[in-house]
């Protein structure tokens, strides 16, 4: 059985000619995006996953506009507004060391390097720059916002679902 991993959502059509609106919610848009790339959309109100082949990509304010083969005009691809873009796992690629996939990272217990249980990361928010990893607090206190820094993120263990941090100054 495939497990999927969401690359995006399609929140509209853009103009006549099959283009839609998606929001990216993968790191690596140009890669998944890539003209020849193939997508999956899951949807409502299909039964079964549709297989897309990409025609095109560019970047429109903070929208990926794509086109798909076979699919050139608003009227075939206004019923995938809604629907969710997916890749299966075997097309997930070999990250570099300290790279981590979105969905490895959400869920790990951080602690502190002194071992103090702070938590689970909840989400992350991708800021351009770093991306900030939301902390739930164990005790429900604020979340606590950890960026994605060598001077806080010490260790990272996926296979145990845990992260080290060292609590510096201010993050509290």
């Amino acid at each position: 059985m495939n497990k999927w991993f969401n690359v995006g959502k399609v929140v509209n059509t853009h103009g006549v000619r099959g283009e839609v609106r998606v929001i990216s919610t993968t790191d690596f848009a140009d890669e998944r995006f890539r003209v020849g790339a193939t997508l999956y959309l899951e949807h409502k109100d299909f039964k079964d996953k549709i297989e897309l082949t990409v025609a095109s990509h560019r970047q429109h304010k903070n929208f990926d506009l794509l086109t798909f083969e076979k699919y050139p005009n608003i009227n075939d691809v206004i019923v995938f507004k809604g629907g969710i873009l997916q890749v299966p796992e075997e097309q997930l690629s070999e990250l570099a060391d300290e790279e981590y996939y979105y969905h490895e990272i959400i869920g790990c217990n951080v602690v502190t390097e002194e071992g103090e249980e702070l938590g689970k990361i909840k989400e992350i928010l991708a800021t351009g720059a770093k991306d900030v990893w939301v902390v739930q607090r164990k005790n429900g206190g604020k979340d606590l916002l950890l960026p994605y820094i060598e001077q806080v993120i010490k260790g990272v263990d996926i296979d145990e679902k845990k992260v080290v941090i060292h609590l510096m100054e201010g993050l509290e």
